[in-house]
């Protein structure tokens, strides 16, 4: 079908509201308002932790940092510990979206590794790649940051264990698979992860070769037999 346009559409006394006044509507200058809010808190949060150190920063000082009221931190977030898994939290949700959107031909392990970058650019878009290598490194660095990382995947491995048995049309209750790739796949976002931190790029497109590289061993790894390279 072909696209009308707003011009198209006034002349031929079509009435059909434009991108500006469309954009301009309460709800979506309010969203946006919330947005920017969340994201300076959390551009205020990572460096009073990094000047500061996680355990030192208190909330209030987060809130001062952006002027804004204790009530107005805890409408976004739970707690210090939520503000930073959210960023695990939204690359969940980020790579659970494009694991849904693979070509259904694609098996299961080509799909999640073709998502996983697929994940890493629409995120690269709306947050730079240095906040999550922040993020990565302090949470490794804070042990209460890195039990609640655990129990956070610990806590949420069904989650994507759904999404395969879905994606494949399998029930996960019956059928072990699910859940196997699913732990692999937590194993390879760990491993690229240690690699990507330490190496000198860290560009998101380093971060997705990464988690490529040790895919591509998992099949090799898991039926040998394993030969000298």
């Amino acid at each position: 079908m072909p696209q009308i346009t707003s011009q198209a559409a006034a002349g031929a006394g079509l009435d059909w509201p434009d991108a500006d006044a469309v954009s301009g509507r309460p709800e979506d200058r309010r969203e946006r308002k919330k947005q920017r809010t969340r994201d300076s808190l959390i551009d205020a949060a990572m460096g009073l932790f990094a000047a500061k150190g996680y355990d030192g920063t208190t909330v209030r000082e987060i809130t001062d940092a952006v002027d804004v009221s204790e009530r107005t931190f805890f409408r976004y977030f739970a707690s210090k510990e939520d503000l930073v898994l959210s960023f695990v939290r939204d690359g969940l949700t980020a790579f659970a979206e494009a694991l849904m959107a693979r070509p259904a031909e694609e098996d299961p392990l080509t799909a999640a590794r073709n998502a996983f970058g697929d994940s890493l650019r629409l995120r690269a878009g709306a947050e730079p790649a240095p906040s999550y290598l922040s993020v990565v490194e302090l949470i490794e660095s804070t042990p209460v940051l890195v039990a609640a990382y655990l129990r956070y995947v610990h806590d949420h491995d069904d989650e994507l264990a759904q999404i395969l048995a879905q994606r494949e049309g399998i029930d996960p209750a019956t059928d072990r698979r699910p859940q196997v790739l699913a732990a692999v796949i937590g194993a390879l976002v760990f491993l690229a992860n240690r690699d990507w931190r330490d190496g000198d790029d860290q560009s998101p497109e380093a971060m997705a070769a990464a988690f490529d590289a040790y895919a591509g061993e998992v099949v090799a790894a898991l039926t040998g037999p394993w030969t000298a390279p």
